[in-house]
């Protein structure tokens, strides 16, 4: 059975959203996670590499198993062991504190459609969806955290407690729009019934809406990956893709 390899580097650009050397980089992230098989039993039958190729592809396009086996000369039920054993190795790190009491996080929610009833409900995009909470640094404009998938009816106040994130965040400063409102997130101010707001308040909104678009592009850029655009994983899946694009995105970021 002929094997595609990830050392066939034209594939690796289009088909994951990464540049060679940063697609290097996951494997080499992956590999120090203890992803690498090692001891006796039996043997993955692709590479370290072509599996997480395998799995950002399969993130990148939203294409089916049966169709990202095929890419891969395996079998329908391989591409899915791949897929289940490696995407808790692509999550983001968790959460900690880089700097002092000046370092500011902004978070943003976001449906992710999915087919598992059991962490979605219909929600105001008329599908059965789930709320993701995403955090990001506000600074870096790095993505430091994604909350647990909670139903996609939750508002994002409820959902803020709900998916761990206000946990994760905690004693830090966090700036959100206002479906916060109520909240510890820092929220812009709101206008008065029948009045406006004073020419100061309403420059500190305008600045806070500049901030405050870094997670909004942060998301777009996250959308990317047609998997978030109608996920077919359950359970922890939808977590475990979510975040595993937010490293993705980071590396993009961070490394030429």
């Amino acid at each position: 059975m002929q094997v595609i390899s990830a050392a066939s580097e034209g594939w690796i650009p289009p088909f994951t959203g990464l540049s060679v050397r940063q697609f290097r980089k996951l494997v080499g992230i992956v590999r120090a996670r203890g992803a690498e098989q090692t001891g006796a039993g039996r043997r993955w039958g692709l590479p370290l590499e072509d599996r997480v190729l395998l799995v950002a592809v399969y993130y990148r396009t939203n294409l089916t198993l049966r169709q990202v086996a095929l890419l891969f000369g395996i079998s329908k039920s391989a591409a899915g062991r791949v897929v289940d054993h490696l995407a808790p190795y692509l999550v983001l790190s968790p959460l900690r504190r880089r700097r002092g009491p000046e370092q500011v996080l902004i978070v943003d929610g976001t449906l992710v459609p999915t087919h598992d009833r059991s962490i979605a409900a219909s929600s105001k995009n008329y599908r059965y969806s789930t709320n993701l909470q995403v955090v990001i640094d506000a600074d870096t404009r790095l993505a430091v955290t994604v909350g647990k998938p909670v139903p996609g009816n939750r508002n994002d106040c409820k959902a803020f407690a709900e998916s761990g994130t206000d946990a994760a965040c905690a004693q830090m400063a966090v700036m959100g729009d206002g479906g916060y409102q109520g909240t510890r997130v820092i929220t812009p101010f709101r206008k008065p019934a029948g009045g406006a707001l004073p020419a100061w308040k309403e420059q500190i909104n305008t600045r806070h809406r500049r901030i405050r678009a870094r997670a909004e592009h942060a998301l777009a850029g996250m959308k990317n990956y047609n998997i978030l655009r109608n996920c077919r994983r359950k359970r922890q899946g939808v977590y475990y893709a979510t975040s595993g694009i937010a490293l993705m995105r980071n590396l993009t970021l961070t490394t030429d």
